[in-house]
């Protein structure tokens, strides 16, 4: 068992996606990687497989695809800053996540596709157009 004092050379995937916060808990970590989500080298793991810096990993988190490269190790949860510093993320994947989020902000909004009883905005602009 590493001390703390030691450097880590290798711990558990699930315990690492929970370090670098991708996950809330290290049980929502476990159920991605055992739904296929994570894929560390180009293959599909188990939880408990060991990662290593230098590593590549490829996540799916809903409509989010990421493509990272270990950078290093933390055996505890700590702030964004120290969490961001476990991973280098790829440029194709950046550019490929900017334009996700780019296509989302032009996605047109799922509530006024929806057919049935008006919202209170929409009752508004009803009010408005008729003069009421």
């Amino acid at each position: 068992m590493p001390t703390e004092k030691t450097p880590l050379d290798r711990m558990r995937l699930d315990k690492w996606l929970w370090a670098a916060r991708f996950f809330k808990t290290r049980s929502l970590a476990t159920q991605a990687i055992d739904n296929g989500r994570v894929k560390l080298n180009g293959e599909r793991v188990k939880p408990a497989r060991d990662v290593k810096p230098g590593d590549r990993l490829d996540l799916h988190l809903g409509e989010i695809d990421w493509t990272l490269t270990v950078r290093a190790l933390a055996m505890q949860r700590g702030p964004a800053p120290v969490a961001q510093a476990l991973y280098q993320e790829d440029p194709a994947s950046q550019a490929r996540r900017q334009r996700q989020a780019d296509d989302r902000k032009l996605a047109t909004n799922p509530a006024a596709t929806i057919k049935g009883r008006p919202t209170k905005r929409d009752r508004r602009q009803i009010h408005r157009f008729t003069d009421e």
